[in-house]
Parts: structure tokens; C-alpha cells; sequence
């Protein structure tokens, strides 16, 4: 598992003082942050270096988001496949779990325009961080 502190912004709220919905992408993508240095180290992003690309990403909202209260992104490796893994989101605050999501990440040439095996080292380290049962 990984986990990522994120302090809301005044501009992340929406009129009924919440946490606004569309802001959950962005603070999910930063959890994978960590997962994407398992893939390249440095985060360098250009044209060729890039191995993933994102096909999938979906959200449950459980509970309210709140701005006065930092949030704990909680990231775990639900699913591992031949060319694409499932990364499992969870945004707890004040001890509460208020949002889940998963985005699935494909292992991809952009070059050949495809998907391409995941290497088997990269693997072992997904599996390092496997949703617990």
C-alpha cells in the first residue's frame, strides 16, 4: 500500500461546502504516483519513455469530503495481469473512508501504438502491494 496526504483547497470545494466530486480524479492519480516509479523512476514523461497508459477509472462515493480536514490516499494493486494491473484507491478522513476507486493501467508502447507485456520484475514489485484479503 501506498499513502498520500492531500490538503484540500478552498477552490476543491463545491456550494455545499463538500469536497466537489470531480476533484477525486486528480487526488487518485497523485496515489499512483508512487506506483508510476515502479515503472520510471524519475517520472520523466516524453514521447517513448512513457510505458502506461490509463484505460479505466471509476469512483464510489461513500461519505462526505469536508475542507477543514486533511485526506489519506490509500493506494493498493487489486488485480495483476499479463499487460494490465488494477490499482484499488481508498480517501479517508478523520478516520472515516469516504471515497473508493479503480483504474486500470496498461502496460503500453506508444511508439508500436499497443499493449505490451508487463516485465516480470515490474510485477514482483506490483505484487508487494496486493490488496490484502
Amino acid at each position: 500500500m501506498f499513502t498520500t496526504t492531500v490538503t484540500p483547497r478552498f477552490g476543491d470545494i463545491d456550494g455545499l461546502g463538500h469536497i466537489n466530486n470531480t476533484v477525486l480524479a486528480g487526488w487518485f492519480e497523485l496515489g499512483r504516483n508512487p506506483l508510476f516509479r515502479i515503472f520510471a523512476p524519475n517520472l520523466r514523461v516524453v514521447h517513448g519513455d512513457w510505458p502506461l497508459i490509463m484505460a479505466h477509472a471509476d469512483y464510489d462515493f461513500v461519505g462526505e469530503l469536508f475542507f477543514q480536514y486533511d485526506v489519506e490516499i490509500r493506494s493498493y494493486i487489486s488485480r495483476i495481469g499479463t499487460k494490465s494491473f488494477t490499482v484499488y484507491h481508498e480517501a479517508w478522513q478523520e478516520g472515516r473512508l469516504c471515497t473508493t476507486g479503480h483504474a486500470v493501467i496498461v502496460h503500453f508502447d506508444f511508439i508500436l501504438r499497443k499493449s505490451t507485456p508487463i516485465p516480470e520484475d515490474k510485477k514482483r514489485t506490483l505484487e508487494e502491494h496486493l490488496l490484502p484479503e
